[in-house]
């Protein structure tokens, strides 16, 4: 079941990347603290089907099919979430594409679509949601990034570039909007089993290396992330903001 925040019911929840993978646990995770929980994700009937199985349960969730690379689409995406759910106070800005890539072979177009996919949106998002918490006198933001260049991981250089860039943002953004009682900050995961992992990076060899780095002899799956996730969203963190929180089974 878990622990359940009272100050998380009612509130409006945007989850960017909601249909699957750590995002579709985030988004489950609120709807278990009776949040209004809106989503973005490029994956239409994976995400409608989250949307009937949780709405079936009791829960108030509004899925906006869109890609977030296209910032028009993005902002379009979120006013409709705001008219259907109402003024949005936690901004979960999830979504990321971790593929691989050999430098030599990146040309500018690739780089800045890697760019776009894991780091532009969550500046957008956040803009486009800032004046609502503002309103509010207060709302949470938190961004994710990944342990991958905190482990100095190879092959992804625009990914792992991204990622980092992440804290940086997360930084800025909490420093300007404290005033205001905005808390920001960033998550790091570490190796998170997804079916998307699992299908297609994990390997025996790198499960027995990944069983070797991690303090903690498991897998670690989405559900790790979102616990920590509704923690940092709710009051129960009311004092912590411009950090950033790894979730990793101690592997950094």
């Amino acid at each position: 079941m878990g622990a359940i925040y009272p100050d998380l019911a009612g509130k409006v929840v945007l989850v960017t990347g909601g249909g699957s993978g750590i995002g579709e646990a985030i988004v489950r995770r609120f709807a278990q603290q009776k949040a209004k929980v809106g989503f973005i994700d490029i994956k239409g009937d994976e995400s409608r089907a989250l949307v009937a199985e949780l709405s079936g349960a009791g829960a108030q969730v509004h899925f906006e099919e869109a890609d977030l690379t296209d910032i028009a689409a993005l902002r379009a995406a979120v006013a409709r979430i705001r008219e259907a759910l109402g003024p949005i106070t936690v901004l979960i800005n999830n979504a990321a594409h971790d593929e691989r890539h050999p430098t030599e072979e990146v040309t500018p177009d690739y780089w800045d679509d890697r760019i776009a996919v894991n780091l532009r949106h969550q500046f957008f998002a956040a803009q486009a949601v800032l004046p609502d918490m503002k309103a509010a006198g207060g709302g949470v933001i938190i961004n994710f990034g990944s342990v991958s260049w905190m482990v100095g991981q190879g092959g992804m250089a625009a990914y792992t570039a991204a990622k980092s860039a992440v804290l940086g943002l997360t930084r800025s953004l909490a420093r300007d909007y404290g005033p205001y009682n905005i808390r920001v900050n960033a998550i790091a995961p570490g190796w998170i089993m997804t079916r998307r992992q699992i299908e297609k990076w994990l390997t025996p060899e790198g499960e027995a290396e990944l069983m070797q780095r991690q303090c903690l002899k498991r897998k670690l799956m989405p559900d790790d992330v979102a616990r920590v996730v509704v923690f940092f969203a709710s009051e129960e963190a009311s004092a912590c903001t411009n950090q950033q929180y790894v979730v990793d089974g101690g592997w950094v």
